[in-house]
């Protein structure tokens, strides 16, 4: 399918050949009829893209920020990496379309392929397939007309503006900023019986205004215009003013404190300053000072907008997807009408000049649709990124990505050895732009969004796994079943009823096996050249050994603390720390302890694990969430044999022993990534076996569920 895209890097818009997305629990696949550019969101985004370097550190000063600590904490080599996947991926745009359901996951219910739909959030861009969550898209009547739903996202932003305000009929309202924002919030006044004052500084929006949705329109250079917006109000003022408009300047907030009523309210809906000057209005008036939050409760909630979690009406009446089945309602009853809003319209392949008029304003506009050719054939099929050659070179390992966010990008996909024997054959991700992302940027074969293109692919041999963690099971298990060679991400699973089913599968009955695929799983520090060190000083007897890990809080309603879908951070982090342990004791873990420390939210991210091991060993893991970043992560303290060793964060070794002191430091962190990758294909390459025995994978992820067993018995757990 097709899809219109930009990188950030150069700015440049094509529209792209990319995978249908795939169709995800939860979510529908939409055929957009037509999709609305927002001149103002999008128009800023592409805007900041086009700029240089600095011009585009000075737009985002907190990413400039993120990249610092990067560089400080990773080093250049990782920073290089983050920033470059960043610039150089394809970047979806638009976030409200209508369209055609032509797909519904089976979990959900009240649609039905065929139905006509409009849609918002961020994965309704401007692509012939979009795959959307079913709490953020509403259902149409099949005679309703697509062009007017199409501006469902603007509609619903506009409700929930106008909801915020909370005014009654026969009372007033201004609106400040008269672009497509604010010409849909009149409208919506208007039809509730609210008296609408319009102010823009461009007279053209004003006059548009004051013949569709306005009874007073003003420039805001009028001569006394408070004055006439008094005049018109009885001389009480507004009852409410909605700022629309986006702006660097202050005059916005502060103008509306001048034309409110005593205690009025004002909503801010656009980009605007709210630092508004205390006197004379905002005190002496005891006016009220409202924020707008996108489409309506329910906005930036995982649950709600990814699981489909619905708030009961009962407590939340109007939610995001209330907001746009209201709005679309009032369309349908012809309550009004945002025909005259759409000013150009555009087929998709022309789309990049519709974008290019925009930042230029070479003509007027205020609504901008795309307009899909919904006859055409959609290919299904993945997306051949390098053709065929008449006679390629045979390759030993062959490799088949499935997900590759920040972590594949920066630790994995850079450290695959360059060879002829080594090819990258697919990647696999949920969406088409940053499936073919990677395809362009690693010299993949082919992009797709369907596993079967990698799993069931006769020519993938080597399958890498690095989704969120919810599907890592699925995946193994499946690529396992195919004879595949496995590298997962941790943690292997987040159930111990998929671990035996790994471990049946992958480890049978002595003499069942019939291949012999190499399974490893992301347990990057055993690799580290520091850690390597340490087991070569301490590789016999018994000794003791703590762990502590500056981990840093993460917040509750993370997937990662999503038991569901992240595991916690015991099952998705501490596994890490429990395989070193092993790795550098080399012997089975036999028993744990663990204790979590008591705050509100019961995620037991603060805690202290204690580990005995068969040869005598001893381990602790002191896993700190309520610390501060700025301090290093991780450090570890070995002591066995008259002898002790300490590794601070990857960057530095001190060994202590025979009265002295040893000292090795990194030029920079090395987490063992590198190392880790080059092994598990050279293994593959050479058919010399597991690089971790499948025992210690198992134990190590059966511990960390026995950790979460022993922290809610208070009782230690033999393993």
């Amino acid at each position: 399918m097709q899809q219109i895209t930009q990188k950030l890097k150069s700015g440049q818009m094509r529209v792209v050949e990319v995978p249908i997305p795939s169709l995800e629990d939860g979510c529908i696949l939409v055929r957009n009829h037509y999709s609305l550019i927002s001149a103002g969101t999008e128009g800023s985004t592409v805007k900041t893209a086009r700029k240089s370097y600095i011009g585009k550190a000075k737009e985002r000063p907190q990413q400039v920020k993120q990249v610092i600590d990067v560089l400080i904490s990773q080093g250049p080599v990782q920073t290089y990496r983050a920033v470059m996947k960043k610039l150089d991926s394809y970047s979806a745009l638009g976030y409200s379309c209508t369209g055609e359901v032509i797909a519904v996951a089976s979990d959900i219910t009240g649609y039905a392929i065929g139905d006509r739909v409009a849609c918002g959030g961020l994965s309704a861009s401007h692509a012939e397939v979009v795959s959307v969550p079913s709490n953020l898209c509403v259902k149409l009547e099949s005679d309703t007309d697509l062009k007017q739903t199409a501006y469902n996202t603007l509609g619903a932003i506009a409700l929930q503006g106008v909801r915020q305000a909370d005014l009654r009929l026969g009372e007033s309202c201004a609106v400040i900023g008269l672009g497509l924002l604010g010409q849909l919030t009149a409208l919506l006044l208007r039809s509730a019986g609210v008296r609408v004052i319009g102010i823009d500084i461009d007279q053209t929006m004003v006059d548009i205004g004051a013949q569709h949705c306005l009874d007073l329109a003003l420039n805001r250079e009028d001569h006394g215009i408070e004055s006439r917006i008094f005049d018109f109000t009885g001389g009480i003022g507004c009852d409410a003013v909605i700022i629309t408009a986006a702006s660097n300047s202050p005059d916005p907030i502060n103008f509306a404190g001048a034309i409110s009523r005593k205690k009025g309210t004002i909503v801010v809906v656009g980009a605007v300053p709210t630092g508004f000057d205390r006197e004379p209005h905002f005190y002496k008036k005891e006016l009220q000072v409202k924020m707008s939050c996108s489409y309506g409760p329910g906005r930036y909630d995982p649950n709600y907008e990814e699981k489909g979690i619905d708030y009961p009406a009962a407590y939340v009446r109007w939610t995001e997807k209330r907001n746009m089945q209201a709005f679309q309602d009032l369309i349908y009853n012809k309550k009004i009408d945002v025909s005259y809003l759409t000013t150009h319209t555009f087929k998709l392949e022309e789309a990049p000049a519709a974008y290019d008029m925009m930042l230029s304003k070479s003509e007027p506009f205020i609504g901008i649709l795309i307009e899909y050719d919904v006859k055409k054939e959609l290919d299904r099929d993945k997306v051949i990124i390098k053709p065929p050659t008449s006679s390629p070179q045979p390759s030993v390992v062959t490799i088949g990505f499935i997900g590759a966010g920040s972590y594949a990008q920066s630790h994995l996909l850079p450290n695959i050895p360059k060879k002829t024997t080594v090819s990258l054959k697919g990647v696999m991700t949920n969406t088409g732009t940053s499936s073919r992302s990677v395809a362009e940027r690693y010299g993949f074969d082919f992009c797709t969004t369907d596993e079967k293109d990698i799993i069931e692919n006769e020519d993938i041999n080597t399958i890498f796994i690095a989704t969120r963690h919810d599907s890592h099971a699925r995946y193994v298990i499946n690529a396992l079943k195919a004879g595949k060679h496995v590298f997962v991400e941790k943690p292997l699973c987040l159930k111990e009823d998929e671990l035996n089913e790994i471990a049946e599968i992958y480890n049978p009955e002595p003499g069942t096996r019939t291949s012999e695929p190499v399974l490893l799983v992301g347990y990057n520090r055993r690799f580290s050249p520091l850690i390597k060190e340490i087991k070569k000083k301490f590789s016999e007897g018994p000794m003791a050994v703590v762990y502590r890990v500056n981990a840093g809080a993460v917040l509750k309603d993370s997937w990662i603390q999503d038991p569901e879908l992240g595991g916690g951070r015991i099952v998705g982090e501490v596994c890490h720390f429990v395989d070193t342990l092993t790795f550098l004791t080399g012997s089975r873990i036999v028993s744990v302890y663990a204790a979590a420390m008591s705050e509100p939210n019961h995620l037991n991210d603060t805690l202290n694990v204690t580990l005995t091991f068969q040869n005598g060993s001893i381990g602790t893991i002191s896993y700190l969430a309520n610390g501060d970043k700025s301090m290093p992560k991780e450090r570890i303290e070995v002591f066995g044999h008259g002898a002790a060793a300490i590794v601070d964060d990857y960057r530095e070794l001190m060994v202590y022993s025979k009265g002295k002191k040893k000292k090795r430091k990194l030029i920079s962190q090395d987490k063992g990534q590198k190392e880790e990758v080059r092994w598990f294909v050279e293994t593959i390459l050479n058919g010399t076996g597991e690089l971790i025995p499948f025992e210690q994978i198992y134990i190590t992820s059966l511990v960390t569920f026995k950790i979460i067993e022993s922290i809610h018995t208070g009782e230690c757990v033999k393993i």
